[in-house]
């Protein structure tokens, strides 16, 4: 597994408070003619976005993935971002004349939250397939969040050119119906949910853990503070949770942990292992606020992972140079 192409959503994260209650600027008997403003005491800007994300903790970890998106007219500081921790981003399309996904969130202090999510440019990847898009040909694909119907065309392309590629449909759960869905997971080598995520696919296909596993070589889900688990080589593996001193933002916890998975697959490590890199992927990002901003280089994950774990020596890899 030598080219791992992640294929996914790029986004920018706005993230705004304001000091006062929503609630007590709504007039009940006025709610059919609403019009307000809030001025905001402060406002982040974070990059996000899934594919972005497993890249970005994946070049942390000393590999180079390629990522293959579709961006907007603003991406060139983020494309630079990217390329510092080694994220290959030569099939990131920009569209000119839109934006790149951006996500609006402005929370009270009573932690509601008003939100609008603008897709931009995301909207553009399904005019975009891997064969012409990119130069050679992926050794394995990572199908994560993005346009619906660009996921579809990609399970189909993988399928038809026989390369495995991790079905992370994720949070476009809701989107995509129980017949894509199905076949996302049939012809998968690899499927990564999060608890709530496994139930509502289970409901929408039709189909039960034996029968997903009857497809899949690999079945990672995560269990929040009760860890992960793993169903691969006809094993069960349970993953504890990685201790933390804090937990401030659980948002794009779940893409570190594929990050990790993935680092594992690639270097071949037993499943416990791969597992618990994940575990210590997922431990980084839910640390801090924004899904990018922990950073790491990979001799002190291992040390930090040694402090814990056992890896038996398979982290020796991580030091070698790149």
């Amino acid at each position: 597994m030598k080219e791992i192409v992640i294929t996914g959503s790029v986004a920018y994260d706005y993230l705004m408070r304001f000091p006062g209650s929503f609630r007590e600027q709504l007039i009940l008997d006025k709610l059919d003619r609403i019009s307000l403003s809030f001025l905001v005491d402060d406002m982040a800007r974070h990059w996000g976005g899934a594919g972005a994300n497993i890249a970005y903790n994946m070049g942390l970890l000393g590999m180079r993935p390629r990522l293959m998106a579709t961006v907007g007219r603003d991406f060139s500081e983020y494309r630079l971002w990217l390329e510092s921790v080694g994220v290959d981003t030569r099939a990131v399309v920009v569209i000119d004349h839109v934006f790149t996904a951006s996500f609006f969130a402005n929370t009270d202090n009573e932690n509601n939250q008003i939100a609008s999510f603008y897709g931009g440019a995301m909207a553009y990847a399904r005019h975009y397939s891997l064969a012409n898009t990119l130069d050679v040909q992926p050794d394995y694909v990572v199908i994560s969040p993005n346009d619906p119907q660009a996921m579809a065309q990609l399970v189909e392309e993988c399928i038809e050119r026989g390369i495995p590629y991790m079905y992370d449909p994720s949070q476009q759960l809701p989107r995509l119906d129980g017949e894509t869905l199905r076949r996302g997971v049939q012809h998968a080598h690899a499927l990564t949910v999060n608890e709530y995520e496994w139930n509502l696919l289970s409901r929408k296909t039709g189909m039960n853990q034996d029968e997903v596993l009857g497809c899949v070589k690999v079945l990672a889900r995560t269990l929040g503070k009760n860890g992960a688990e793993i169903f691969a080589d006809g094993q069960h593996y349970a993953i504890p949770i990685f201790p933390t001193d804090t937990i401030t933002d659980p948002t794009g916890v779940g893409d570190a942990f594929r990050a990790g998975l993935l680092c594992g697959m690639y270097h071949g490590w037993d499943w416990d292992i791969t597992g618990r890199v994940g575990a210590l992927c997922a431990a980084y990002a839910i640390e801090r606020t924004g899904t990018q901003t922990h950073r790491y280089t990979p001799a002190e994950f291992v040390a930090r992972y040694r402090q814990v774990f056992d890896d038996r020596g398979a982290l020796q890899a991580l030091l070698l140079p790149r």
